[in-house]
C-alpha cells in the first residue's frame, strides 16, 4: 500500500533552481518538501529562498499560492500592492494573478509556501512568464487596512491566550480574529476564505508542554512545518520526533497524533482542499468507544 505521509528532517533539505515554476528568476531556490511524486492530490509544499539581490520576475500561476515569512524581508508586487514583506508577514496570491518577488536588503528572505492543487511538470509547472507589473511605492502589511486585504502578519504574542483583550489586537476582535484553545492547543487561522483563499488554509498551531491531539484522520490533506520546540508524532502508526525545520504531510485517510515533547511547540499547518462544513475530524477514540459499546450490547 503507498504511504499516505511524507516526513523530511531539515537535514533532507534539498533547496534547487525550481525552473519553470519561476521562469527567468535570478538568486532563487525552492525545497519542495512535498508535491504529486510524493502521492498529494492537493498540496505542493515547500520552503523558498531569495539571495541578496535576487528576483522573480511577473508570472501567473494555474493554482493558488500562500505564504509565510520566516526570515529577512522581501517585495512583492502584485496588480493590487505592492508590499514590504517582514518576518511573521504571510499572504495569499489567488489564482491567475500576476505577481513578482524582489529581494530587499542584505539578508536571504526564506518563506514557507503551499500550492494548491500542485503544480504539473508536463503542463510547465503551469506557470506562465506574463509582462512585468511596475511596483508602486512599497507598504507594510496592515491588518487593518482593507488596501493589503490579502496579507496580515502573526507574532508569538497572538499564540498567547491571556494576551486577547480588545486594546492589544491588531484587529478588531471577532470570531475571525479568534484564538482557538482547547487541551493544551491554541490555534490561529491565517490565510483562509476571508483572506481570500478558495483552494486552502494556513494557520499557527502552538502546543503547551502537555498539549496532545489523539489518533485522527481527515477528508483533506494536511502539511506541517516545526517552528519551534519538538513534537512526538504518529503517521499511520510511524512514530517521529519533528524538530524545528522538519516538514510533514499527511494525506486523505493517514491516521496521526500528536504529543508536546517538554516547551511549547509552534508550527504552521496548512489544510487542503479547505475543511468541510462537518465531519472534519474522525478521531479513533470516538470510534473505539462505539465499538466497545457494541460488544457490551452483545
Amino acid at each position: 500500500m503507498t504511504d499516505r505521509y511524507v516526513v523530511r528532517t531539515v537535514a533532507d533539505a534539498d533547496y534547487r533552481d525550481p525552473g519553470a515554476l519561476a521562469p527567468d528568476s535570478s538568486g532563487y531556490a525552492r525545497w519542495r518538501a512535498v508535491g504529486f511524486e510524493d502521492g498529494a492530490a492537493h498540496t505542493d509544499f515547500g520552503m523558498s529562498r531569495l539571495e541578496p539581490g535576487g528576483e522573480i520576475p511577473t508570472h501567473v500561476h494555474s493554482f493558488e499560492e500562500s505564504f509565510h515569512l520566516v526570515e529577512g524581508e522581501v517585495i512583492l508586487v502584485t496588480p493590487e500592492a505592492t508590499v514590504h514583506l517582514v518576518a511573521g508577514d504571510y499572504g495569499v496570491i489567488p489564482l491567475g494573478v500576476p505577481h513578482s518577488w524582489q529581494s530587499i536588503g542584505d539578508a536571504t528572505a526564506v518563506w514557507s509556501d503551499i500550492y494548491s492543487p500542485p503544480p504539473r511538470e508536463q503542463h510547465g509547472y503551469d506557470t506562465y512568464r506574463v509582462a512585468d507589473v511596475a511596483p508602486a511605492e512599497p507598504v507594510t502589511v496592515d491588518p487593518r487596512d482593507p488596501r493589503t486585504r490579502s496579507f496580515g502578519a502573526i507574532t508569538t504574542e497572538q499564540m498567547n491566550p491571556g494576551r486577547q483583550s480588545q486594546e492589544l489586537l491588531a484587529q478588531s476582535a471577532s470570531m475571525r480574529t479568534a484564538l482557538l484553545v482547547y487541551s493544551g492547543i491554541s490555534l490561529k487561522m491565517m490565510v483562509d476564505s476571508d483572506l481570500g483563499s478558495v483552494l486552502h488554509t494556513m494557520f499557527m498551531v502552538q502546543y503547551e508542554p502537555d498539549g496532545v491531539a489523539g489518533p485522527h484522520d481527515h477528508p483533506l490533506e494536511e502539511a506541517y512545518l516545526i517552528l519551534d520546540g519538538e513534537v512526538d508524532a504518529t503517521f499511520d502508526g510511524h512514530e517521529v520526533r519533528m524538530k524545528p525545520g522538519d516538514i510533514a504531510w499527511a494525506g486523505v485517510g493517514c491516521v496521526h497524533s500528536f504529543r508536546a515533547v517538554g516547551e511549547p511547540v509552534r508550527w504552521l499547518e496548512t489544510q487542503s482542499p479547505q475543511m468541510p462544513a462537518r465531519h472534519a475530524y474522525r478521531f479513533a477514540r470516538d470510534w473505539n468507544y462505539l465499538t466497545e459499546k457494541l460488544e457490551e450490547e452483545q
